[in-house]
């Protein structure tokens, strides 16, 4: 009778933390723009593609300290992703590669006037 017990607590336990990892995999983000400039476009891209995805912004902008929410296919089952945005007023650009969407639910990027790099923290 233990035994069954155990068994069955075992079973529920193993129901309850199933769900639980599923969300894990989630790679919707948060991304924050406080550049200090407008940002025109955002892609998003598995890293093992060889090109960048749609526009994920589409016709829309992202003004300097607003946030967009980027949702992905519940049928998305790769964590490494590859990251462009496009600048407004120059088209210039900033690109990361492999970053773990898995794991990272908040990117914030930051443009630094003094040495002329867009940086990105991963939270």
């Amino acid at each position: 009778m233990l035994k069954a017990l155990f068994a069955a607590g075992f079973a529920a336990m193993l129901a309850v933390a199933a769900p639980a990892v599923a969300d894990d995999a989630k790679q919707d983000f948060k991304l924050v723009n406080k550049t200090g400039y407008e940002l025109k476009a955002l892609y998003v891209s598995p890293s093992k593609s060889d090109d960048w995805e749609e526009d994920v912004l589409g016709q829309d902008t992202l003004a300097d300290g607003e946030t967009v929410n980027v949702h992905f296919s519940p049928k998305t089952h790769t964590c490494k992703w590859d990251l462009k945005v496009t600048y407004s007023d120059d088209d210039s650009s900033a690109v990361w590669h492999n970053i773990d969407l898995c794991t990272v639910e908040k990117i914030t990027i930051k443009y630094n006037r003094k040495s002329d790099e867009t940086s990105a923290t991963f939270d």
